[in-house]
């Protein structure tokens, strides 16, 4: 399979929404790790994406996925290795969604269909958030594009490969201090951020929102080339169908929804940040303007309907 780069394709919706899934509850792995190959194992849940760190004894089952706001997959709990997914080589694709601003897909997609986000500074590109699989191909065309900075994950749900991607990168990777519980994979490059913000660069914060994990967050990049800044969200902002509104969903697979205090305490710590666009987890899911106020009319209507 090849890396390339082009625009973000028109007609992504259904197909945007088809990958974000198409890993979950067919493909399989093995059930022992000792399938695996001899140990040390360095396992990688089929159905979530998020690698564990090299272990020698069994392991039952992903706790992220065995946790309410995900699930283990419908043939039982799966394992693979990123060597074994390099078997079957995917393609790399970067979509452009907005100068300075790329996506990287992976083809065909992996566990929940997990894409990372390029923002591009002086200093050098932020990989926002991190899919599981990768390989030397697209390292290059990520590297091909400037000299790469940090990565930062918005939740457990996208932590996939991040300490395999840091070691290959040599960058620090930013997660939010209260999620730590749920890193299978420890490393040297883990950078632990603590409060409600942090400044990555000029223009570049994340923003601890809450919510669907304690440490969820968002990323806000004010620097865009017309000036009205862009919110990088996750899925803690979950965009929908209608591009005038947002969702928030403590788990987005099991329909349960955010309570009222969390909900409110997403819009008040994104009161500071002003930002036109929101991107969401899946290609073409997005609100392509009046984004702050999307969130804020979002957030009556959701209000509403849980408090009826």
């Amino acid at each position: 399979m090849t890396a390339t780069e082009r625009d973000r394709p028109d007609e992504v919706e259904g197909e945007a929404f088809s990958a974000g899934r198409a890993g979950s509850p067919d493909e399989t792995g093995v059930t022992e790790l000792s399938a695996l190959g001899p140990p040390p194992w360095r396992p990688i849940c089929m159905t979530c994406g998020v690698q564990f760190a090299p272990r020698d004894e069994a392991l039952d089952v992903c706790p992220i996925c065995a946790d309410e706001r995900q699930y283990i997959g419908w043939h039982g709990q799966q394992w693979t290795t990123l060597d074994r997914l390099r078997q079957d080589p995917r393609g790399s694709e970067i979509h452009i969604e907005e100068p300075g601003l790329g996506s990287l897909n992976i083809v065909p997609a992996t566990a929940i269909g997990q894409r990372a986000y390029l923002i591009e500074t002086p200093e050098g590109t932020i990989i926002w958030d991190c899919t599981t699989y990768f390989d030397d191909k697209t390292l290059d065309l990520i590297r091909a594009r400037g000299p790469v900075l940090a990565m930062a994950i918005s939740h457990p749900h996208f932590y996939a490969s991040m300490s395999s991607w840091a070691e290959a990168l040599n960058i620090p990777v930013y997660i939010h201090a209260a999620d730590r519980e749920w890193v299978m994979d420890p490393s040297d490059h883990l950078v632990y951020w603590q409060g409600e913000t942090l400044d990555l660069t000029p223009g570049v914060t994340l923003v601890q929102l809450g919510g669907h994990f304690t440490g969820s967050s968002a990323l806000h990049w004010a620097n865009t080339e017309d000036g009205l800044g862009a919110l990088v969200a996750g899925d803690t902002i979950k965009t929908v169908m209608d591009r005038r509104y947002v969702g928030f969903m403590y788990s987005v697979v099991n329909f349960i929804p955010m309570g009222p205090t969390a909900v409110k305490d997403i819009v008040r710590r994104l009161e500071p940040f002003e930002f036109d666009r929101i991107y969401s987890l899946w290609s073409g899911h997005m609100v392509p303007s009046d984004g702050k106020a999307a969130i804020t009319r979002s957030a009556a209507r959701h209000l509403e309907f849980i408090q009826q």
